[in-house]
């Protein structure tokens, strides 16, 4: 009898404890939602497994957060800046949802950003590019994982140049993603002695590329760079095959391009093919085994967009646990406080803008015969550290950094 007492009263205890943690949650939960493209252009990129890479973060967490169950949702937001913001203020007003992440296309990213910022709500990024979400559109509560425009540039634009592709000319999405890009690019080529020959400006989905790609040929660049995304960039590359152009001789640079892509146009086309990403699933012993546990869930291997998912819900609620509160002022402040060490990133850490910086790696799409299993996509050329490749955090443009 005294011993189911005592059995009792530290059940009680522990209930107690339970309650007095859960009660600095709002809602007794921490709900995170997953807004992306799961349709459209984007959809292999990130879509449906940033969700699962986001809900893997949050079953290895531990499934609760100060005693409150973890709770991801998702939503596909048809890559249309209306629809996102929408679903996010449904979120935020009615559903109950805490944060939102992934968030592809920057239009959108810096549209639901503005809404966070209302609400005082933390965003973090991993899949819109632009560096306006840290620069001049920056927020207190917004956060910018995985990539943006100026790394991108930086890795990709800048060794080829040193490689000796002195010479570019732009394939470019119609839209603010492309145009960062595309200028960041511009900028890195020409400080390191090439020059840009010239632009052309392609809808978002379009289908026929042959007149742009028929300029780009013409200018004779030794560089195409495809200052674009997602099957924009995969269509891009098959019709330039078409054309002869990597067969005449100019090289195609993917300015954001990952290994989902390179799966889905597959090595005969991508070969050769350069690009930037800041995860590699075959980099280490640890990302070869989260690799394999993200392929048993989705049959596809993480690239960048769904291991820095990962990343940001892991980072998310260790800091909610340091902060003791998913209040957004306390959340967004031990969100610069902690280090980023992870799977996706080793010795990351977050700027006062919001910008978290890690490595990222440049990439070479291996020759069909090079492969030796599937999957194994990438010659690593180069480590590019993070300090270098993102920008300055007090040159961005955001006022934060200046308070």
């Amino acid at each position: 009898m005294r011993t189911a007492k005592i059995f009792m009263s530290a059940m009680m205890a522990l209930a107690a404890s339970t309650s007095a943690y859960a009660a600095d949650i709002s809602d007794g939960k921490v709900k995170i939602g997953i807004l992306n493209d799961q349709s459209g252009v984007y959809a292999s990129f990130g879509g449906k497994y940033s969700y699962e890479a986001a809900k893997m973060a949050a079953e290895d967490f531990g499934g609760t957060v100060l005693g409150a169950p973890i709770e991801v949702v998702t939503a596909d937001h048809q890559n249309k800046t209306d629809v996102a913001s929408n679903i996010a203020r449904q979120w935020y007003d009615t559903e109950g949802v805490d944060t939102i992440m992934e968030l592809t296309s920057s239009s959108v990213g810096l549209a639901v950003q503005a809404l966070s910022k209302e609400k005082k709500k933390i965003t973090i990024n991993t899949a819109a590019a632009t560096n306006e979400l840290t620069g001049a559109q920056c927020s207190p509560y917004g956060f910018h994982w995985a990539f943006d425009t100026n790394s991108l540039a930086y890795g990709t634009g800048g060794a080829l140049v040193q490689q000796g592709g002195d010479s570019w000319f732009f394939l470019t999405a119609d839209y603010a993603f492309g145009y960062s890009l595309e200028k960041s690019t511009s900028e890195f080529v020409k400080e390191k002695g090439g020059t840009v020959l010239g632009a052309v400006r392609h809808p978002l989905s379009t289908a026929d590329y042959s007149s742009f790609l028929l300029q780009a040929q013409s200018s004779g660049a030794k560089v195409i760079g495809l200052a674009n995304a997602g099957l924009d960039t995969s269509n891009a590359i098959k019709q330039a095959a078409e054309f002869g152009i990597t067969a005449g001789g100019q090289r195609l640079a993917g300015l954001l391009f990952t290994i989902a892509e390179v799966h889905g146009l597959g090595l005969e086309a991508a070969q050769g093919l350069t690009l930037t990403e800041s995860f590699y699933w075959d980099r280490d012993d640890e990302s070869r085994e989260f690799g394999k546990r993200f392929m048993e869930r989705t049959g596809a291997m993480p690239n960048m967009v769904h291991a820095g998912t990962y990343s940001a819900v892991l980072s998310y609620l260790k800091a909610i646990e340091k902060a003791g509160t998913d209040d957004g002022d306390a959340v967004a402040k031990a969100l610069k406080e902690l280090p980023v060490n992870d799977v996706f990133a080793k010795n990351g850490r977050v700027a006062e803008n919001g910008r978290m910086i890690s490595d990222l790696y440049l990439l070479e799409v291996k020759k069909p015969a090079d492969s030796k299993a599937p999957w194994d996509y990438y010659n690593v050329l180069a480590t590019i550290p993070g300090e270098e490749a993102y920008l300055d955090p007090a040159k961005s443009g955001c006022s934060l950094v200046a308070q």
